[in-house]
């Protein structure tokens, strides 16, 4: 009886660590979105275009998608790390609508955007696994 409450203790533990970090991830990476956006919204050449891409919008408007996108990434990383429903929801929501938008955003800044991709696959992969271990221990 011990040993299983001290395995479910560990469990607990480590399902709280990784929401933790999803949701601080998911703060970081919505703040440095906005921040690429303001950048593109200011200096239309910073970026290089690539010519004949399927999404190819301006770097002004790439800088807006990034701007809202980020504030919004922000938003759900505070309402994970608060334990809502919502917030996971959201943020799962967010994340891959945050690693398609990267994935069209690859030929502009290659590097970047697979980084930011790979983040986010860990927030969703921490929030559908882990999220419901998260809740209710912020409910004690």
């Amino acid at each position: 009886m011990v040993e299983q409450r001290t395995t479910e203790s560990r469990a607990s533990r480590l399902a709280t660590g990784f929401i933790t970090f999803a949701g601080v991830m998911m703060i970081m990476t919505g703040a440095f979105q906005a921040l690429v956006g303001l950048v593109a919204i200011a200096q239309d050449d910073f970026y290089v275009t690539t010519p004949n891409y399927i999404f190819e919008f301006d770097p002004t408007t790439w800088g807006w998608i990034h701007v809202i996108l980020g504030i919004v990434v922000v938003a759900g990383g505070f309402g994970v790390l608060a334990g809502q429903t919502w917030g996971r929801v959201v943020g799962i929501v967010l994340a891959l609508g945050s690693a398609l938008t990267n994935f069209a955003f690859i030929p502009y800044y290659p590097f970047w955007s697979m980084l930011i991709i790979a983040l986010d696959v860990f927030v969703i992969w921490a929030l559908a696994a882990h999220g419901r271990d998260f809740e209710m221990r912020a409910t004690y």
